[in-house]
């Protein structure tokens, strides 16, 4: 694909997505839009009290499964159980990013994809890196535990999937600045 639009590419990743495909962190519902239909959806979402908002909208997009609560890190599902996992602005704020990656490579058959899209860590000894590094520990206690400095595509790299497609690109803060993205795909060996 040829854009730059992050919209298009995102929604791009996320289309391509076939089979059983395991969201974790499914918040909302947020992508069932753009999940094929003929998906599989199971989602995990580690905090119960947005489970019966992710219930109901799933509903409304069709998808039967009930959401299992449960963090990344200790996944209940069985091991090479899906053909997919999709990750939306979530391994920022895992507790262990190595623990909920080893879970996803448990989990993907082989061959199976991981579809990423996170906000990452700015180049090391930039200015906006100095500012991700001062506010991560308030990030990390008003937004879910969110890590602004992590470098995720070397974690990604790290666990064994073979990174196959990769997009970076920024996106506004709203506070003047913009903030580093990835989005990807990456493939159980």
């Amino acid at each position: 694909m040829t854009t730059d639009d992050p919209t298009l590419i995102e929604e791009s990743l996320i289309r391509g997505l076939r089979g059983t495909v395991l969201e974790i962190g499914a918040g909302d519902g947020a992508n069932f839009g753009m999940l094929d239909e003929s998906v599989d959806w199971i989602g995990l979402e580690p905090n119960p009290d947005d489970t019966d908002a992710l219930r109901a909208r799933a509903a409304q997009f069709g998808r039967r499964r009930e959401p299992l609560v449960a963090s990344a890190e200790d996944n209940p599902l069985d091991d090479e159980s899906v053909d997919g996992v999709l990750s939306t602005a979530v391994l920022c704020s895992v507790g262990d990013p190595q623990a909920a990656l080893a879970e996803i490579v448990r989990v993907l058959r082989p061959g199976g994809s991981f579809v990423f899209i996170e906000h990452v860590a700015a180049k090391r000894g930039s200015l906006l890196r100095g500012v991700q590094r001062v506010a991560t520990p308030i990030t990390r206690r008003l937004d879910r535990g969110c890590h602004l400095d992590r470098e995720t595509v070397a974690s990604i790299r790290g666990s064994g999937l073979e990174v196959v497609e990769l997009h970076e690109y920024r996106l506004p803060s709203g506070l003047g600045f913009t903030v580093p993205f990835v989005a990807g795909r990456a493939v159980n060996g």
